[in-house]
């Protein structure tokens, strides 16, 4: 059985936030059924002065997208509403440079690379 890893890989989008990097990736298996791979990925300083990249993957199946993209609105919604300051909300609010985007076969971010870009 070949590894998901391995599937299609046919969108793929970069949040960089500090030194975490978020991808955003949708694959596709042999038979055409698709879904979606968060991975976070965090740059680490080893004792010998080299980087290392520490990752942590979800894969999300698209009969939950919808309860996924639910909750994760829900839990933000709260933070927000309940637990943030308005100048930390203001804050939040503030306009942002734009994230990677790719599509297609050309460009794609590979999140299992290991260079500087991870």
């Amino acid at each position: 059985m070949e590894d998901r890893h391995d599937q299609e890989e046919i969108y793929s989008q970069r949040i960089k936030a500090g030194k975490r990097t978020y991808f955003f990736d949708v694959k596709a298996t042999r038979g055409q059924d698709y879904y979606l791979t968060i991975t976070e990925s965090k740059r680490k300083l080893r004792d010998d002065d080299t980087f290392s990249y520490e990752k942590h993957k979800i894969f999300l199946y698209k009969e939950d997208f919808l309860k996924f993209v639910d909750a994760l609105q829900d839990a933000v919604e709260y933070v927000r509403e309940e637990l943030l300051t308005p100048e930390e909300v203001a804050e939040l609010d503030r306009p942002r440079p734009a994230y990677d985007h790719h599509e297609g076969d050309n460009g794609f971010v590979n999140p299992n690379r290991t260079d500087d870009h991870y």
